[in-house]
């Protein structure tokens, strides 16, 4: 049996080899176009991939039911933007405890946190830039200006960073970067208005 948002398909299971197979063609539907997929339940169970190509490894044999259950992708968008500005209240709470640990000369702790909050931003700045391309239905203010200024900033972190210079990065972080997570703050609350208010009509 395969359960696509509450509706039965009338495929069956015993119709492909393993169930990234019928991952694949749950996906193709054309009923699936801008929609993202939520959860997965295979046997009424949970189902995520702990590694690439997982779902290929599992047999149809081994399945007796599939749900797949996804959400527009503007509703996903109105839902990510509105995390936006608390990840870069993270940011900056982050920002902070490094900042401090390498004051403290707790130079491992600190690295280690700093790798986090590092990958973060990283991830933060990609959905940013993302949904600002997608949905923005005005120009953020200073969005380019402070995109380069933040870029400049990491690229300065990651050369003290080399020096081991951890008085220096404990300052950028301290006096630079937290400023400018408040800033990413705003422009997040900003852009979640555009994006709600864009996807209302």
């Amino acid at each position: 049996m395969i359960i696509v948002d509450g509706t039965r398909s009338e495929k069956n299971i015993s119709a492909f080899a393993n169930l990234e197979e019928i991952l694949t063609d749950v996906m193709q539907d054309e009923k699936m176009e801008n929609r993202v997929v939520t959860d997965v339940l295979v046997n009424n169970e949970a189902f995520s991939e702990i590694y690439p190509h997982q779902a290929e490894d599992i047999e149809s044999s081994d399945i007796t039911s599939v749900e797949v259950r996804s959400v527009p992708l503007s509703e996903m968008a109105v839902e990510m933007s509105a995390e936006m500005g608390k990840v870069a209240q993270m940011m900056e709470h982050g920002a902070r405890q490094v900042s401090r640990l390498f004051r403290q000369a707790e130079d491992t702790d600190a690295l280690e946190l700093l790798q986090d909050l590092l990958d973060v931003t990283r991830d933060f700045m990609g959905m940013l830039n993302e949904l600002r391309n997608r949905y923005a239905t005005a120009s953020l203010e200073n969005f380019t200006e402070m995109t380069t200024t933040f870029s400049n900033l990491l690229s300065e972190m990651g050369d003290v960073l080399e020096n081991e210079d951890w008085i220096l990065l404990a300052d950028l972080l301290e006096y630079e970067f937290i400023p400018q997570c408040e800033d990413w703050r705003v422009i997040s609350e900003n852009l979640h208005v555009q994006v709600s208010g864009l996807l209302a009509h």
